[in-house]
């Protein structure tokens, strides 16, 4: 009887053993499926899925004259939301506002500015609108542990109609630490996925690291943390040595493709390498 009892425990615990380890080897993991390549000077800072699935791309070349005549030499990773882009400018390192540029689907462009508050760095690297289409998340450059989070342009009641100032609304604090972030993008209404240019290996034990922003709820115009964990070391493969860049990020809600940039080092920048990711 002893020896069967023993038996039984043991198969138990076998059973519970590979459940455990089914539900971890269940987890999804990002597989990288393919890549593409892009003009540097017309999609080198980001790109974002249009409805219809073809790729709206961002780059130096993309600033509007008028835009660029009034001091925004920057343009960011865009979002696309309800058929509304987004874009998020920034100007000299002495400038004391950044832009979020609203075009709508029939072309109209609105322009909304935001002063700089107490402490807060002049970059604007990104926009990416919350799945809700009430709020827009961006982030400065360096050492950071929060990203920003606005009223969404436009799309948000509490914004003006037709452009205007843009307040910021309470924060995103992340647990710890990211640098350099290019580009982030809401996989789901608690989950940004976001590319760090950071190739220290200080914070994080990967090269570039693609991180996972996990937030401990949607957001909604109260303060929310956000879990930062590192997934793998974004992709550094080129004909030309040196120093990478990676930029924007892109998930694709309809296909499930997520899309990520790193410019090459060298001659090679000419051409931004876009890498095509799926869960499995």
């Amino acid at each position: 009887m002893r020896r069967q009892l023993l038996a039984i425990a043991a198969l138990s615990a076998a059973v519970a053993l590979g459940t455990a380890t089914s539900a971890v080897a269940a987890e999804p993991v990002w597989q990288e499926t393919g890549t593409a390549y892009v003009d540097s000077l017309g999609g080198g800072q980001g790109l974002a899925s249009r409805a219809d699935g073809s790729l709206l791309h961002r780059g130096p070349a993309s600033i509007p004259l008028d835009l660029r005549l009034k001091g925004w030499n920057h343009i960011g990773d865009p979002d696309i939301a309800e058929d509304h882009v987004f874009d998020a400018y920034q100007g000299a390192d002495s400038a004391t506002s950044k832009m979020f540029a609203v075009t709508t689907p029939d072309g109209k462009r609105y322009e909304y500015v935001h002063q700089l508050d107490a402490g807060e760095k002049v970059n604007n690297s990104f926009a990416a609108v919350s799945p809700d289409g009430q709020w827009l998340v961006s982030g400065e450059w360096g050492d950071q542990d929060r990203l920003q989070v606005f009223p969404a342009p436009l799309l948000n009641p509490a914004t003006p109609r037709t452009g205007g100032d843009l307040p910021q609304a309470p924060q995103i604090t992340l647990d710890r630490p990211v640098r350099d972030v290019q580009g982030c993008d809401f996989v789901t209404d608690t989950r940004l996925l976001c590319a760090s240019d950071d190739g220290s290996k200080e914070l994080f034990p990967e090269d570039r690291p693609l991180l996972q922003v996990d937030l401990t709820h949607p957001l909604d115009g109260t303060p929310v943390t956000g879990h930062v964990t590192s997934l793998f070391a974004l992709p550094q493969r080129s004909a030309c040595s040196g120093t990478y860049e990676a930029e924007g990020v892109d998930y694709d809600t309809t296909t499930g493709t997520l899309r990520v940039e790193v410019v090459p080092p060298g001659v090679c920048k000419i051409a931004t390498t876009v890498y095509s990711y799926q869960q499995r």
